[in-house]
């Protein structure tokens, strides 16, 4: 008898502990993060680790995933991704933008993000496609890629994932991103509803769009950079009239491949050598760091830090350094082939069809809205390379296609007593916003603003034309 106590003992003790340190909820427990090295004390889990979406070819992605701050269980899971094509969204969103925590300023441990986007939401971040980051393949030709794999591959990357994280099978799934994410995330979004009208068992729950500073249509997208010159005192007159006026940016391509007049390309040239690489294209307004210091002082373990408008411009660099620190490494349980390159921020070998950048994503656009689902295409106002001048204009351009209405004229929304950007909205599916003072990476320079936003997001909410909204 007392044999069988103590096996009956040790089995509640074993369910005990598996549910404490991640197997509850079904999740999985050797994934779990039990804690990153210089972290600060957290009330939510963390875990980390590979999805294999091609066995044969041994192409693994490699994600992280944070759970909202507060009622987990009730929240809806956001997936985020960062552009390039071939950018890590562990360096930019997870540790930069909207995750918990971004480095600090020795490169040796972390800081909380009081504004991190898992208050709203529980949050999946995925180094995509292969070749970015952690994320690899055994089969050296899986380096060339393009938007289609890219789409397969992070479909195939979410069914394998919910198979880990069971209880989210069913959950409100929101795909958001910035930059060339314009392009993954409708892809993805199309490729998960044609998985929705085959399937007979998993069905994806998306109910929105979000989408930062995104790449569209070259069309409207090209010009705008220069037009943005031009509006902020960036480059003269004389070449301002002239690229307006000599260039035919419809033969402009992802590329950089132009076929345009003489006076035109002098133009583009003159204007990029006014601009300068002493200004920050992605934020105008930002300074602008110096790699060959920093390093140096990261190496002699000092607090290298420099400050902008409130902004750690130096953040790239001290996240390089935390990430290619072997317990921080071991912690994520990333790298684990053992890769010959250390971790970077964007993949410097990945071959990825250029073709594709030329892609006009507003009929996806289209697609996806006529399923009902919500749409948000978002701006922050100092980004002169994805500029709002041109995702404005493609926004109301497809309003006009869909026949939607004005639901909510464009005009200021607030935060904090401020005025945090302005919004239209069409048909009540689809949503421009700007976030005032904020760039490319809006998170980045306006982590409250960006948070206010991205929680009206996520509740179906409008944003708060009054400076007292009702909802807070």
């Amino acid at each position: 008898m007392a044999v069988r106590r103590l096996s009956v003992a040790a089995a509640v003790i074993a369910v005990v502990v598996v549910v404490l340190i991640g197997g509850g909820n079904g999740f999985p427990s050797e994934d779990l993060v039990a804690r990153l090295p210089g972290q600060p004390d957290v009330g939510f889990r963390q875990y980390a680790g590979y999805i294999d979406v091609d066995l044969k070819a041994g192409r693994s992605l490699f994600y992280y995933f944070v759970e909202a701050d507060g009622d987990a269980d009730r929240k809806p899971l956001s997936l985020w991704l960062n552009g390039g094509p071939g950018c890590s969204s562990m360096g930019g969103g997870a540790f930069t933008e909207l995750g918990p925590f971004f480095p600090l300023g020795n490169g040796r441990g972390l800081r909380k993000n009081t504004q991190s986007w898992n208050k709203a939401s529980n949050l999946l971040f995925v180094e995509s496609p292969a070749g970015v980051g952690w994320s690899y393949s055994n089969t050296t030709s899986d380096y060339t890629t393009g938007d289609s794999k890219t789409a397969k591959d992070m479909r195939t990357f979410l069914i394998k994932w919910y198979k880990k994280f069971p209880s989210f099978e069913s959950r409100e799934l929101y795909l958001t991103g910035e930059s060339y994410a314009g392009h993954y995330i409708p892809q993805l979004a199309i490729a998960l509803l044609d998985h929705n009208e085959h399937s007979t068992d998993l069905k994806f729950n998306i109910k929105g769009l979000a989408i930062g500073n995104p790449l569209l249509n070259l069309e409207h997208d090209v010009p705008a950079v220069y037009e943005y010159y031009w509006s902020h005192g960036m480059i003269s007159d004389e070449i301002g009239l002239t690229l307006m006026s000599d260039c035919n940016f419809e033969d402009y391509t992802f590329a950089s491949t132009h076929n345009e007049s003489t006076a035109c390309n002098d133009a583009i040239s003159q204007a990029n050598n006014i601009v300068s690489e002493y200004i920050n294209e992605y934020d105008v307004i930002l300074d602008v760091c110096y790699p060959s210091i920093v390093e140096q002082e990261l190496l002699l373990k000092k607090t290298v830090t420099k400050m902008s408008n409130g902004v750690d411009v130096c953040m790239s660099l001290e996240r390089r350094f935390y990430f290619n620190l072997p317990e921080v490494q071991h912690a994520l349980h990333a790298n684990r082939t053992k890769l010959p390159y250390s971790w970077s921020m964007c993949s410097g070998f990945l071959d990825y069809n250029e073709d594709d950048g030329n892609i006009n994503i507003v009929p996806l656009l289209k697609r996806i809205i006529k399923k009902r689902i919500r749409v948000w295409i978002f701006s922050g106002d100092q980004d002169s390379v994805v500029p709002l001048l041109g995702s404005r204009t493609i926004v109301r351009e497809l309003a006009h296609d869909l026949e939607f209405n004005v639901t909510v004229p464009y005009g200021a929304w607030f935060h904090k007593d401020q005025v945090g950007g302005w919004v239209t909205e069409y048909g009540n599916l689809l949503t421009f916003a700007t976030v005032r003072g904020a760039a490319h990476m809006v998170p980045y320079a306006q982590p409250s603003r960006a948070l206010r936003m991205f929680t009206s997001f996520i509740r179906g909410s409008k944003l708060p034309n009054s400076t007292h909204p009702i909802d807070g």
